[in-house]
């Protein structure tokens, strides 16, 4: 079969899996012992400019920004966009499942805005760790995502910090137990809380950082909902109804945004160890599990390998990622 005649995605794979062969077959360097890390990146090589791969310094800001080796990146690689070099906004980096939407995308090389509304010493710490493990720029940045003169002042610092802005991913959320039949329970405060985090949060940085995207040229946001936005089912009526409009406004906002910028969506199930969980009563958390297929809890390293892909990705736009092990169809 010649190579030319099959699909450009299929020949990409087969490419990609001989290149594989090809290095592992490479004899090993004198002392070296044990299997060789396959997830490891390789050591980036040295800029033509002389600072690190992907962040070189401003001449007039002194900034870092990305260099023309880090732009080049930004093309497409068979069939998906290389993230080495780009910029990521990640709200409530400093959660859960934020931490590990952070580290998947700097393992990918991008740098990293670690956004966070409360404790500044634990996003800084996460910062610090990114940087470090994976030399790539990090720094944490204070938001209150229900304040639009706070999400402007982040984008515009972000911008102003990285030189640039690629992926936004809306993952910071709000959420208290309140059972659907006490009525009582969801005072209108709670709903508007609720609201104002999980909705209109989301909405408020994408008009923010859609702007940036398009005069880009190209963009990823992410949104990260939950399987209670696709059925009455979760932790109150308030929680469910809002992501349920978060995974509506990324339909709308592919719809609107395209064909620069993507927009989609990951829907996680019962995720523990999140601020979002830790709110919840026991008797919740042990339902949600058990009502599963695979009766347990979602993965939040599998959530945020979904949002790896979101962001490399060519053609998919306006979708929701369900994330369950197994507990809602659709």
């Amino acid at each position: 079969m010649q190579m030319r005649t099959l699909d450009p995605y299929v020949r990409h794979q087969i490419e990609n899996a001989e290149r594989v062969r090809r290095r592992m077959r490479r004899p090993r360097p004198p002392g070296a012992a044990g299997r060789a890390r396959p997830h490891a990146k390789a050591p980036r090589p040295p800029a033509v400019c002389g600072q690190r791969q992907g962040a070189c310094l401003h001449p007039m800001s002194g900034r870092r920004v990305p260099c023309e080796g880090a732009r080049r990146s930004l093309e497409r690689q068979g069939g998906s966009m290389d993230l080495e070099g780009t910029v990521a906004v990640v709200t409530g980096g400093n959660g859960g499942l934020g931490q590990r939407i952070c580290h998947a995308l700097a393992r990918e090389g991008a740098s990293i805005a670690v956004v966070y509304a409360q404790s500044r010493e634990q996003a800084e710490e996460v910062a610090r760790e990114l940087a470090s493990r994976y030399q790539v720029e990090a720094a944490a940045f204070a938001c209150d995502v229900t304040e639009g003169v706070a999400v402007e002042r982040l984008i515009g610092d972000v911008s102003g910090r990285f030189g640039r802005l690629d992926i936004l991913v809306n993952d910071a959320a709000y959420n208290k137990s309140v059972p659907f039949a006490d009525l009582e329970g969801l005072t209108l405060e709670l709903w508007e809380r609720i609201m104002a985090v999980n909705l209109t949060g989301p909405l408020r940085l994408i008009k923010a950082a859609a702007p940036v995207m398009k005069a880009q040229g190209r963009g990823r946001i992410v949104n990260i909902a939950s399987v209670a936005g696709l059925g009455p089912t979760g932790s109150s009526i308030a929680y469910a109804v809002s992501k349920a409009g978060l995974i509506h406004l990324t339909r709308c906002m592919a719809l609107a945004l395209a064909p620069e910028t993507l927009v989609n969506c990951v829907a996680p199930g019962l995720l523990e160890g999140t601020r979002a969980t830790a709110n919840l009563r026991p008797e919740h958390i042990e339902r949600a599990a058990a009502g599963s297929l695979l009766k347990k809890a979602a993965d939040k390293d599998d959530c945020a390998d979904m949002v790896v892909a979101m962001c490399r990705t060519e053609t998919m736009t306006g979708q929701t990622v369900v994330i369950d092990s197994g507990r809602y169809f659709h």
